[in-house]
């Protein structure tokens, strides 16, 4: 049995494969993420949205088939422009509660999971823009944009315990990421992310969004660790995009 069949399951009408991304170097660690590759066994957006809400995992990512709209509820969603073309995929993003034009962990993890079945990918395309997607060794990158990442603040604390200390989620509204630095000579970070946003995601292991976003603010390249035990690494290329990369495995933490 390979990698990937390991983490594969039935979402209703859809095949769901289960991924860790971003995890650590043992292995451990990583933001659970659903992957429905089959984006046509359930075309509605709101159909998608509540298979992403009753997995509740930080996202669920939907790849389409050539020409689709993605996730479409008619046709205003023809002006997203999103159809599916497997060298350069068009991707859908859920979490529990809303959509995402673009986010990180998702994106890396479909480019993974692409390449384990035998399609590795060039590009993709979430509703934000075209991704740049390359492989190296363990690693899998995506390049994005930093003004792509909205809603989103980052809160600098004065060493790693202060942010291991916060409660999840810290008091307030909006999706914070807490990070002081581990060793600023090195680029290493230590983080958290909270989203805040009144689903049942009261911390994220692993963030590539809140990564991105922090890398540009301090424009240098980090290692970041985040959360109970994932690594991310970032780093900002000549032409004002940002490459976020990290490991992925198969397969989720049962729950208790």
């Amino acid at each position: 049995m390979n990698e990937r069949n390991e983490a594969h399951r039935r979402g209703g009408a859809a095949d769901v494969d289960l991924l860790r991304v971003f995890c650590g170097p043992d292995g451990g660690g990583g933001n659970p993420l659903a992957v429905v590759l089959d984006g046509a066994a359930l075309p509605g957006r709101a159909d998608r949205a509540a298979l992403a809400a009753e997995l509740g995992y930080s996202e669920t990512v939907f790849l389409d088939p050539p020409g689709a709209s993605t996730g479409s509820t008619g046709a205003a969603d023809a002006a997203l422009n999103i159809g599916d073309d497997p060298a350069a995929g068009a991707v859908d993003i859920h979490t529990p509660s809303v959509r995402l034009p673009f986010a990180g962990h998702p994106l890396v993890g479909l480019a993974w999971l692409l390449r384990s079945s035998g399609r590795p990918v060039r590009s993709l395309r979430p509703p934000a823009g075209e991704v740049a997607v390359r492989y190296d060794g363990d690693l899998t990158w995506v390049r994005a944009r930093a003004e792509w990442v909205t809603a989103r603040r980052t809160e600098r604390h004065g060493s790693a315990a202060e942010v291991d200390a916060l409660p999840a989620p810290p008091p307030g509204d909006g999706w914070l990421y807490a990070w002081a630095w581990q060793d600023e000579a090195a680029g290493t970070v230590r983080a958290r992310g909270f989203p805040r946003r009144g689903d049942n995601i009261g911390e994220d292991e692993a963030t590539g969004a809140a990564a991105l976003l922090l890398t540009h603010q301090l424009g240098r390249s980090l290692d970041i660790r985040q959360g109970a035990g994932s690594q991310l690494f970032t780093r900002p290329l000549p032409d004002g995009t940002i490459e976020i990369g990290g490991r992925v495995r198969a397969g989720v933490p049962q729950a208790p």
